[in-house]
């Protein structure tokens, strides 16, 4: 008998909130094709979530190694990054099934959807995940395997289990998982982790929320009938839209902090200015127009301005090296 199909399932599950310690079963996905079941494997990482977190590794790889590091080096720790990634956002997949099922944007998922079993999909996470933590730590280094491995674990309990069913703050403590990745390009040069990649991180931290309450002023309607406390479903779309606006402010503020912090020149500075105070202009209008279409609007430009930013640094850096 597999362990982790009987032991590690029955471990989650005992830390899940009441309302989803028992969940819906699911139908067992009738025969498919190869093709068809690695899609749906796929998907249930959220390929589109494993992109925009990869963003910020190789740019952090660049400014600790002040080049361009090894290609080597490059693909195992984007490699590793993948399945780590993978893997816990397969986890939360199952975790959130029933949820999911009930909400329009994620009805579709695998898991809802029937295509899969829970306990495949559970499975299939787990095992990204000792790969990614084993990978890394024999191709990269120790520090880096730990890093991400603990911020699986934050996803995974934190965010998903704890915060995001009980507090409307979920996403802006539980967002730290997500700037995780900055500190494993760091540390896979360094082996250590210093200022400048801490500053990466508090960047990443600090736009998470403007990013996901955007999104979240659109789902509203989807949020409320899950049950899941968004900050929108609190205390309202005008109101959020406030706090989006201070998030980006101060997001804007800390990306100019490592200006001085990383050495960096006049690429990324005037990047960040222009792109931040892009940033800050659509949350403005944000909150004069407080409407599900300008709210995704600013969801999407969001995306652009954390990839802009990030590709400034490496560039930065590289144009100043030569």
């Amino acid at each position: 008998m597999d362990p982790l199909g009987t032991l590690l399932p029955s471990v989650v599950v005992a830390a899940l909130p009441d309302d989803l310690a028992t969940v819906t079963p699911v139908t067992e996905p009738a025969s498919r094709g190869f093709l068809t079941t690695l899609r749906v494997y796929f998907m249930l990482t959220k390929p589109r979530v494993i992109e925009l977190l990869l963003v910020t590794t190789v740019p952090a790889m660049v400014i600790a190694a002040g080049k361009l590091p090894g290609l080597g080096l490059i693909g195992a720790v984007l490699l590793g990054g993948t399945l780590s990634a993978g893997g816990a956002n397969t986890i939360n997949c199952w975790i959130e099934r029933d949820r999911d099922q009930v909400m329009r944007r994620t009805h579709s998922r695998p898991l809802p959807n029937g295509d899969i079993s829970p306990n495949a999909a559970l499975i299939f996470g787990l095992v990204l995940e000792a790969v990614a933590f084993a990978w890394l730590a024999v191709t990269v280094n120790l520090l880096s395997a730990a890093l991400s491995v603990t911020a699986m674990l934050f996803y995974v309990f934190v965010y998903t289990i704890w915060l995001k069913p009980r507090s409307p703050q979920n996403i802006v403590i539980g967002g730290a998982a997500g700037a995780v990745p900055a500190l494993v390009g760091w540390a896979s040069v360094t082996g250590s982790l210093a200022v400048p990649a801490w500053i990466m991180f508090a960047i990443v931290f600090c736009w998470t929320p403007p990013h996901f309450w955007a999104l979240s002023v659109r789902y509203r309607d989807d949020y409320a009938k899950a049950g899941i406390p968004m900050l929108p479903v609190v205390i309202g779309i005008a109101a959020a839209s406030r706090q989006i606006l201070v998030y980006a402010v101060v997001t804007v503020v800390v990306s100019l902090a490592l200006v001085p912090a990383g050495h960096l020149g006049w690429i990324y500075g005037i990047t960040a200015l222009v792109s931040g105070g892009l940033f800050v202009a659509g949350a403005a209008q944000l909150v004069a127009d407080a409407t599900p279409e300008r709210a995704m609007k600013l969801f999407h430009y969001s995306n652009t301005y954390l990839s802009l930013l990030f590709v400034a640094i490496a560039a930065d850096v590289l144009v100043r090296a030569g």
